[in-house]
């Protein structure tokens, strides 16, 4: 598929760039950095990566060309209305693994699609289901250094995700970092207006 624009992934995330190789379309990497990815604390679920991949979009306004489109998201997981970021250390990864082990969670993506002249932001929600982990597994998966930059601390195609997911309802990919089925419908509908 061709598109109309150029289209710039704002991401160092190598599973993001990936998943968007995967749809076959071509783009390019552009970060900046320093972007703040606080939120406001009255914001929930969904409105939280939806909030962080706006701002995220915000620094790239004034550089943008006339025919780029800049894709920004933000992943977070959510469970008990809290949300999951990435593990400040192991002791936290540990935390959070405990904390989802056997049960339900929200892993929730907010993406926003920006040219020079017209925004549009949208969510998608998965939920995710561990099976009880064992002390032993949390471990050794905290000891690999794996779950250190991810959302939950966890990444569901690597190890814990294969011994631990129990059952998930809604996009695999999106778990993984970007909800690519739904992000290419929504840049066929951005380019078609």
């Amino acid at each position: 598929m061709e598109f109309p624009y150029k289209i710039v992934l704002a991401s160092n995330s190598p599973r993001r760039r990936e998943l968007l190789a995967g749809l076959g379309i071509d783009f390019t990497v552009r970060v900046i950095g320093g972007i703040d990815e606080s939120w406001p604390k009255e914001l929930k679920g969904e409105d939280i990566p939806l909030y962080i991949s706006r701002e995220k979009s915000a620094p790239y306004k004034s550089q943008i060309a006339p025919d780029e489109l800049v894709i920004t998201a933000d992943t977070i997981v959510y469970v008990d209305g809290k949300v999951l970021g990435k593990p400040a250390d192991k002791a936290d990864a540990v935390r959070m693994l405990r904390l989802i082990s056997g049960r339900w969670h929200e892993v929730i993506t907010g993406v926003t699609l920006m040219t020079a002249d017209r925004e549009r932001s949208f969510a998608v929600t998965t939920k995710v289901k561990f099976c009880n982990l064992t002390e032993e597994e949390i471990l050794r998966y905290v000891e690999s250094g794996l779950p250190m930059d991810k959302a939950g601390a966890y990444g569901i195609q690597e190890w814990i995700g294969f011994v631990g997911v129990e059952a998930i309802e809604g996009s695999y990919f999106n778990v993984v970092g970007l909800p690519v089925q739904r992000l290419y419908r929504e840049l066929l509908l951005f380019c078609s207006q």
